[in-house]
């Protein structure tokens, strides 16, 4: 898939044990932006964090931790960005989301760089 010229990378923190009804937080979030027919998605999952409760999560071999915490990055233009956030704003309860414009390159049988 190529990218247009104006994209924006959305990164969304939350911890593995969030819940959307009986499902993994991260698994409806990703699902709900394949079902909005965004660019992509990523799960990244942390070996350490702290959020604003202060507490930390940790997988350190003695304190395997279930509520590690996670990233999800999507990657794709403004205005789907902006939809699926509208569509998934009832799911993020107490989560932090970020937006920022991106330097693109993509590789493959058409090569470029996208300054935005």
């Amino acid at each position: 898939m190529t990218l247009p010229n104006a994209a924006l990378l959305l990164r969304i923190y939350l911890g593995e044990a969030e819940r959307h009804g009986s499902a993994p937080l991260f698994e409806a979030l990703v699902m709900q932006a394949r079902a909005s027919g965004l660019a992509g998605a990523t799960v990244l999952r942390g070996p350490m964090g702290f959020g604003h409760s202060g507490e930390l999560h940790t997988a350190k071999i003695l304190d395997l931790s279930s509520n590690l915490p996670l990233v999800i990055e999507i990657v794709d233009v403004r205005e789907k960005i902006e939809a699926y956030l509208e569509a998934v704003k009832d799911m993020l309860v107490s989560t932090l989301v970020t937006l920022e414009k991106v330097r693109i390159v993509q590789y493959g049988q058409t090569h470029h760089e996208v300054e935005i």
